[in-house]
Parts: C-alpha cells; structure tokens; sequence
C-alpha cells in the first residue's frame, strides 16, 4: 500500500546539485520534453496554469477541481504566519514530541515524519523532547509531515484557515479537514462487502463526510490507543482511490492566484512575508537559490493517483513567475515516473525562453 505525500525539500535537489554552476548548464531538456508530452497526450488528466510578469504563458483544464494533496499545507502555512505575525501565538515557543505524536498515523507519510525529526535531532533543534514551532511548520512544508499539519490546523483553528478562502478570494475550492484522519473512514470492522462500503462513502456529502472525519481525529488526539485499531494492510487500491478522490480539491488557477499574493510581497504586511519565507522558501537558504532569485517558495504533495506542485519566485532582475501543476488518475507507476521528470520540468520552464514557447495546448 502507498499513500504518501511528495517530500517538498525535493525542490532542493533540482538545483542543489548546482553549487554555485551556471543554472542554464544543468538543464535537462528531454526530460523536460518526455513532461511535457506527457502532459499534451493526458489532458484529460492534467491542469497547469502558469502566469509570468502577470501574463498568462500557459494554461490547460486551469478550472477544474482536482485533488491538492499536499498542496494545500501553503493555505496552513499562510494562515500560520498571520497568526504568528499577529502575536497570536509565538512561533518560537516549544512543542512536545508527545503531543504531535498523537496526531502520527504510522504508515501513511512514507516516512515523512520519522525523517523529520531526524533531521530536528541532527539540527540539535530538540530541546528536553520539545521543539519550537516554527520547526513544526517547517516540518509540515520540508518534509510533508501530516502529524505536522493536524496539529497545526487544530492550533490554528480548522475555520480560521478555511476562511482565507473569502479572504484571498478562493471561489472554487472545497472543504480544508483532516485528510489523513479520514482514512479511518475506510476501516471496515463490520466486514462489509468491499463495494458496499465505498457505495456508502461515496453517498456522504462533503458535510457528512467532513463531520466523520473530524470525529475520528478528535479520537486520535484524545485517545492514545484510537489509532492502534488502524490497519492500513486493510486498505484496497480502490479504497485508496477514493479516499484520494475526497480529499481537499482546488484549481490550478486558484493556486496561482494565491501564490501571487505571496510573491508580490504587497498584500500582507512585512512580518506575516517574513514568516511565510521561513516556512514556504526554506530553498531560501541553498546559495544557488540565492544567486538566482530574491525569493522562491513552493509546495507539492502526491498520493498514488495524484502528482501536485505549486511554486513561485521572484528573480535577481524583478521577474515573477507562479506556476501550478496538478494530475489525477494518475497509475503508480506514471507518478514515480512524473515524479522524477517534473523538476526538470520546473527548471527548463523558468530558464529556458524558447521551451516555454512549446506550452501549447
């Protein structure tokens, strides 16, 4: 069984390998082409929308909803840093290990989590089994903990992020809830017929559905022993299908909109833009990065069936671009592939002028 999410601080790898090289001589531009002609032969199943100095340079299925996975930890993010730069929490105060444990599902990240505070003990950034939680936050976005973001959005408040939606006028985007929780939703101790249960889920509407998902992750966090009754062995491919299909949803376009508030740098104030960098821009930090760009940030997430990615950036002469790209339907095997081509992708979109004149579709 596979239900992960996309490692953000793989954005890194595209141009960490770089040192301080010319980025233009690391390009890849078949793999960038092998993307992009899969992406023209499976419309169907692909959205992207691109905007570069507020013009549009590519779009295809831009307003169709289609799962975020992932994706949607930016509305998290950004919803953090109003409240940290409002004083309404203090980012650097400490979190037990023991309370995001709680909200841990063994199995369901790919490792996400463990890498996480591997890397928070290797940064000697755990302090009497606490961490500050700035470091929750980034573990949320640089690693795509889930344990991360379920405690986040319960510390936020699940309404206070999902009424950004009016405020950065997202019109088409459905229900922010706890995802992962929800595949207890899936468990079948009555020993219902496969098709059965799916035909039961898939009946619930998104209040109903959302309203069983919040109940079970007030078990997890409330009851230490609720998730030991979870199987995820027990999960079917369709049962996984589902549940990929009923997570949060949005649109390419609704995305770039959003990350174009964080790129101009003129809608919030100076401190919420100086948290979102610590959270959304953390490849801030690599050199290369700097050589290239004032700032760049961005967020991805997949399951089996879903490849998502969200970046945006300022560069060195002022340019911006906002770039999203999302997938469906995808088979295993097309998104590990998908995968490994789409920062390649990423790189030629943003340093070569003449393939972004191929994003015809």
């Amino acid at each position: 069984m596979k239900i992960r999410e996309l490692p953000s601080f793989l954005i890194c790898i595209l141009w960490g390998a770089m040192n301080n090289l010319d980025a233009t001589a690391q390009l890849q531009p078949l793999v960038a082409d092998s993307f992009l002609n899969f992406m023209q032969s499976n419309k169907n199943r692909a959205s992207i929308f691109i905007s570069a100095n507020d013009t549009t340079i590519a779009q295809l299925n831009e307003d169709k909803l289609m799962p975020l996975a992932s994706t949607m930890k930016i509305m998290v993010a950004v919803e953090f840093a109003m409240q940290a730069s409002a004083k309404m929490l203090d980012k650097d105060s400490y979190v037990s290990l023991r309370e995001l444990e709680k909200y841990y599902l063994p199995d369901t990240d790919g490792g996400a989590h463990p890498a996480w505070l591997d890397y928070e003990h290797a940064e000697n950034n755990i302090k009497k089994d606490s961490v500050q939680l700035i470091e929750v936050a980034r573990g949320m976005t640089m690693f795509n903990s889930n344990a991360n973001t379920e405690f986040l959005m319960d510390l936020l408040g699940f309404d206070n992020v999902k009424n950004n939606h009016q405020l950065f006028e997202l019109r088409n985007h459905t229900a922010i809830f706890p995802v992962v929780s929800s595949l207890f939703i899936y468990q079948n101790p009555g020993k219902l017929r496969e098709n059965k249960l799916l035909s039961a889920i898939s009946n619930l509407s998104e209040e109903e559905y959302c309203k069983y998902a919040f109940a079970i992750h007030n078990k997890l966090k409330n009851n230490v022993d609720y998730k030991s009754g979870f199987r995820p062995q027990d999960l079917s491919p369709k049962m996984q299908k589902l549940w990929s299909d009923r997570s949060t949803a949005s649109t390419t376009k609704e995305y770039v909109h959003l990350v174009k508030i964080l790129n101009n740098r003129k809608f919030l104030d100076e401190n919420t833009y100086g948290i979102i960098a610590e959270v959304l821009e953390f490849p801030m930090e690599s050199k290369t990065f700097q050589d290239e760009f004032r700032w760049y940030g961005g967020q991805g997430g997949s399951t089996s069936f879903v490849l998502t990615h969200v970046i945006y950036f300022t560069n060195k002469n002022g340019e911006k671009m906002e770039l999203a790209i999302f997938f469906n339907d995808l088979t295993a095997r097309e998104e590990k592939q998908l995968e490994r081509w789409l920062y390649p992708f990423e790189g030629q979109v943003i340093f070569d002028s003449q393939f972004r004149e191929k994003l015809k579709f």
